[in-house]
């Protein structure tokens, strides 16, 4: 193999292309540091784009609300300025060191082995947010017979629900978000909670009940039901099993997602239950090189606090210290941004 042919080695991939991903890429970018970028899905962006494009986030400094789509905008834009590589829809299976394929010197690497390519890197940082996830599904007879026609896990797009009686069953943050998204567009909106706390921000659950939503406390699905198409829901009181009718024209099911580690769990790092990697103060996992940030990082001494923001101050301590990684003996801290971006003018 000829010096020409080597594969080209990256000084760090990100696995995970979701929001820490994306401002991980444009930090290693003002760094000088050559990016790649690796997700499963087809565009970038993670939950945001897959399951939220329209929630409205206002936890993000700088952006009092904004929607979860024009967030990944701006971050595919800002991470853009470095020409970052891309490699989408691929899924991350394996992860080892390995030396690099033709080079002399004996240099090794760590090499990401996905469903498609072989990808080799200086460095890695796990961004991957929850991992690999699925809807938890309603064991409801009806639901099954109803699901696709009108009964849903997942909204794709608002739109479809303009008009509409909707009811929303769930007590978290995506039950909450989708009511207040869709009280403008549906006819009318019900949201069925089993119990009276909810999982979601406080600040969604006050403007949640200083709506127009119908809200049923100690409420759950006993049936839905129809002829052609889905028509009604009966629900009941868990505390009386008084039943009430609802004339609906659809339902989502926003239970929550269960969340895996999927093939990385088989990459030799250090877990913290089934859903965490364990880091340490520096984002550093128990592999050298290899780092973790986002909503799967966990120090073991700390809660969860899955937040956006806390992905971006996350992946910047990373992508720091993995700049030190590639350059031994170099500062962790990166001077300004200000700095930074009028030397690349």
């Amino acid at each position: 193999m000829t010096k020409k042919q080597l594969p080209k080695v990256f000084d760090i991939t990100f696995v995970g292309a979701g929001p820490t991903g994306l401002f991980g890429a444009f930090y290693a970018g003002l760094r000088e540091m050559s990016v790649k970028l690796i997700d499963a899905l087809p565009q970038p962006g993670g939950q945001l784009t897959v399951l939220y494009p329209d929630k409205i986030i206002y936890d993000v400094p700088g952006f009092p609300a904004i929607p979860a789509k024009e967030l990944v905008a701006h971050l595919v834009e800002q991470a853009s300025q470095w020409n970052p590589t891309m490699a989408l829809g691929e899924r991350a299976l394996h992860l080892q060191r390995e030396a690099i394929p033709g080079d002399e010197t004996g240099e090794e690497c760590w090499v990401i082995e996905t469903d498609k390519a072989r990808h080799f890197t200086r460095t890695v940082i796990v961004s991957a947010g929850i991992g690999a996830f699925q809807p938890i599904l309603l064991k409801n007879e009806s639901v099954e017979r109803w699901q696709g026609k009108g009964v849903e896990y997942i909204v794709k797009d608002p739109n479809d629900y303009r008009d509409q009686r909707v009811l929303i069953i769930g007590g978290g943050d995506s039950a909450v978000d989708w009511a207040l998204a869709l009280e403008p567009l549906a006819k009318h909106v019900t949201l069925i909670h089993r119990r009276v706390g909810f999982r979601a921000h406080d600040s969604s659950v006050n403007v949640l009940h200083e709506s127009d939503v119908d809200v049923f406390l100690f409420y759950e699905l006993r049936e839905f039901q129809g002829d052609t198409h889905l028509e009604r829901a009966v629900i009941f009181d868990n505390r009386t099993q008084d039943e009430t009718i609802l004339e609906i024209d659809a339902a989502i099911l926003a239970l929550g997602f269960k969340a895996d580690l999927g093939p990385i769990r088989e990459w030799g790092l250090e877990t913290i239950g089934r859903r965490y990697l364990k880091v340490n103060s520096k984002m550093e996992t128990n592999l050298s090189g290899v780092f973790a940030a986002g909503d799967l990082a966990l120090q073991e001494e700390l809660d969860p606090l899955n937040l956006i923001v806390v992905g971006f101050g996350q992946v910047t301590v990373a992508v720091n210290y993995a700049y030190t990684v590639i350059k031994p003996g170099e500062k962790v801290f990166p001077g300004h941004s200000s700095e930074k971006m009028a030397e690349k003018a």
